[in-house]
């Protein structure tokens, strides 16, 4: 007598297999936009956490035009006296929100936002597409 598994017994794990597959799976492909909207919130209150520091040792926050990059080199030196020489963030290059885009900073009269685009790349959107406001995360 040969020892295996029969064509019915291959069928019957191939099929087990298929509705495991079928019932985890749609949870795992929309953990990734949850997951990459939650880490933008992260990288937003750390990017407001460095403007913070830039605005203790400057007295101000950079304006909408010298946006992000302020923290990296020193936009104006003869105004920004107190800069450090590292900047105050370690980075090379103005940061990007998971999706590969730079975040926008809007700095209002006595405060800034910082704004990600989300999933879809455009101003608006819902759901997932959502944009992602610094003053509307959690």
């Amino acid at each position: 007598m040969k020892k295996g598994f029969s064509l019915i017994e291959l069928m019957i794990v191939i099929i087990i297999l298929g509705l495991l597959a079928s019932l985890v799976m749609p949870n795992l492909l929309g953990q990734s936009e949850q997951a990459k909207r939650k880490l933008t919130c992260v990288q937003m209150h750390s990017l407001s956490d460095a403007l913070k520091s830039f605005k203790l040792s400057n007295g101000v926050y950079p304006t909408t035009g010298e946006g992000l990059k302020a923290l990296i080199t020193n936009p104006n030196p003869s105004l920004y006296t107190s800069y450090p020489v590292g900047g105050f963030i370690d980075s090379k290059k103005a940061p990007l929100d998971p999706w590969k885009n730079p975040y926008i900073y809007i700095k209002t009269s006595d405060s800034f936002d910082i704004i990600s685009l989300g999933g879809d790349k455009k101003e608006g959107g819902s759901g997932n597409d959502a944009d992602i406001k610094l003053s509307t995360c959690e």
